[in-house]
C-alpha cells in the first residue's frame, strides 16, 4: 500500500479529498509522486499513534465531527496542519467525546 493510500484509509478520505489535503492532482496519486510531499509523511506519523488509541473506525468518526476548535477534516482540506494537529492532541487528551445538541 501507498503511504496516500495508507492515509487516505486510515482518514477514510475520498479520492478527491485526499488530493485537496496534499494539494496535487488526481494523476499524481495514482503516479505515485508524492514522495516530495513532506505533509504526507507527517500526517501518517501524526495518525498512526491515535490510530491505535482510538482504534481505526473512530479516527474516521472523529475526523468528520466538530470539536471545540472545529471539525478535522476541515482543518485538513484548508491544509491548516497545526489546526489538525491540535485536535489530535485533543483528542489524546479528552478521548472521542460525544454530545447531544
Amino acid at each position: 500500500m501507498t503511504p496516500a493510500a495508507e492515509l487516505m484509509d486510515r482518514l477514510g478520505l475520498s479520492d478527491d479529498e485526499l488530493c485537496e489535503v496534499l494539494d496535487v492532482d488526481p494523476l499524481s496519486v495514482i503516479a505515485g509522486q508524492l514522495d516530495h510531499r513532506p505533509e504526507l509523511a507527517i500526517l501518517l506519523a501524526l495518525t498512526t499513534e491515535a490510530s491505535e488509541r482510538v482504534g481505526p473506525q473512530t479516527l474516521r468518526s472523529w475526523l468528520r465531527r466538530r470539536g471545540p476548535n472545529g471539525t478535522p477534516i476541515e482543518h485538513l482540506k484548508a491544509r491548516q496542519f497545526s489546526a489538525f494537529e491540535d485536535a489530535l492532541q485533543i483528542l489524546a487528551e479528552r478521548g472521542y467525546v460525544l454530545r447531544t445538541p
